[in-house]
């Protein structure tokens, strides 16, 4: 019994040991973007099971069926008010369970509270007297959401369509980072890659969805500091108006921008081209193009500026369709009359419809039109024939109308 009780605590000593390793590699390199298990029956050195190669992280195999049996247990007590752990040991349990685990729900919703309770911490200012308790407040806060995301796409990256990863990130966003617009950008940015590697994942592609609509949302009247993309200089000298309070302190001396968000959904559109054209015959793809169309279509329809009669002719036609853009680009005009009357005629009904109602972006609806007539005519995938004949239905359907 004695040595049964020895060979626990050596397991739990050991357990310790490699969760503190896993969290100081994520926070060593918070750009992970691939782990794995490296094959090894048993431990031949006297050194960490955890090996961390640029952004590759391995787990050697043999503390495997160690390691899950001893987290999941902890964490199972913690939750039962059995075991008591502090917050530190609850991050780092909870990323080393989902790292094995990625869908375990029960880890996201401690990590949560995890979080909530971290972020109260280091919200409260350091120091009545001490004027950059602020500014120490910003940069703790975008280390957490930073290396929060790191973890998420792991998580993400070995689970498939694991919704539960997904959905904690936009918890950060919403209830951390308060849809904060450089954050939002960032995120773009930051999994415009991901999404690109993983085509049939709907999840990761409804997260765009969401980081779209937010920043559309948010564009009308915010302004971002140091965005990035998507981003040209405004007039505007409200400092940082779309950060949350506690991040609005250093943010004071810089310029601000406006958000193109015509940009943004033109080459979110541009990327579901490139996608579609190289994987053929994945539906999460044709999905997601919908979706980023609608968003379109909804925002231009809000912002269209040109009444209805001065639009179209007599005849019927477009003379000009003025898009409405974020803070006043030149409009696009289109003359339907110098189009092959081929393709004229194929969209008779569109304009049609175009004069019982606003008037929608013409050109990005024949645009569309034409992609689909390109992705068929060149087309031997079945699947990809499916979803490009009922991507045009429902632009016939719900957009035409």
């Amino acid at each position: 019994m004695r040595k049964m009780a020895e060979s626990e605590e050596e397991v739990d000593v050991l357990v310790q040991r490699v969760v503190k390793d896993i969290a100081n590699a994520f926070r060593r390199n918070p750009n992970i973007d691939e782990i794995g298990l490296i094959p090894c029956l048993e431990a031949k050195y006297n050194r960490s099971p955890i090996v961390l190669l640029e952004n590759k992280l391995g787990i050697e195999s043999w503390c495997v069926k160690l390691l899950l049996p001893c987290v999941h247990s902890k964490l199972v007590l913690y939750r039962q008010r059995k075991l008591w752990l502090d917050r530190d040991a609850l991050t780092d349990l909870t990323c080393t369970l989902l790292l094995l685990n990625p869908d375990f729900t029960t880890a996201w919703n401690v990590r949560r509270w995890v979080f909530q309770k971290g972020i109260q911490e280091i919200c409260l200012p350091n120091s009545r007297n001490n004027a950059n308790s602020g500014l120490v407040s910003t940069e703790q806060m975008y280390r957490i959401i930073q290396d929060e995301m790191a973890v998420c796409s792991a998580a993400a990256g070995r689970y498939p369509s694991n919704y539960n990863a997904w959905s904690h990130r936009i918890w950060i966003l919403q209830h951390v980072a308060k849809c904060n617009l450089k954050i939002l950008l960032d995120e773009l940015s930051n999994t415009k890659y991901w999404v690109s590697t993983h085509v049939s994942d709907h999840s990761g592609f409804h997260y765009r969805q969401f980081l779209l609509k937010s920043v559309a949302g948010n564009s009308r009247s915010a302004a971002v500091a140091n965005a990035g993309m998507f981003v040209r200089k405004s007039s505007n000298k409200d400092h940082c108006a779309s950060l949350p309070t506690h991040m609005k302190e250093e943010g004071a001396s810089v310029e601000t921008h406006t958000i193109d968000v015509p940009l943004m959904i033109e080459e979110e559109m541009e990327l579901c081209t490139d996608l579609i054209e190289s994987y053929p015959g994945h539906e999460a793809l044709w999905s997601h193009r919908r979706c980023v169309f609608y968003l379109w279509h909804c925002w231009n329809r809000e912002r269209l500026q040109v009444p209805l009669d001065s639009s179209i002719g007599s005849d019927g036609t477009m003379d000009n369709v003025v898009m409405a853009t974020a803070g006043g680009h030149s409009s696009r005009g289109m003359d339907v009359d110098g189009v092959a009357y081929s393709v004229k005629q194929g969209y008779t009904q569109e304009i049609k419809r175009l004069k019982r109602g606003p008037s929608l972006d013409l050109h990005s609806l024949l645009e569309e039109h034409r992609f689909i007539d390109a992705i068929l005519a060149s087309c031997t995938n079945l699947e990809q024939a499916r979803f490009a004949t009922a991507y045009r239905k429902w632009l016939d359907t719900v957009i035409g109308q």
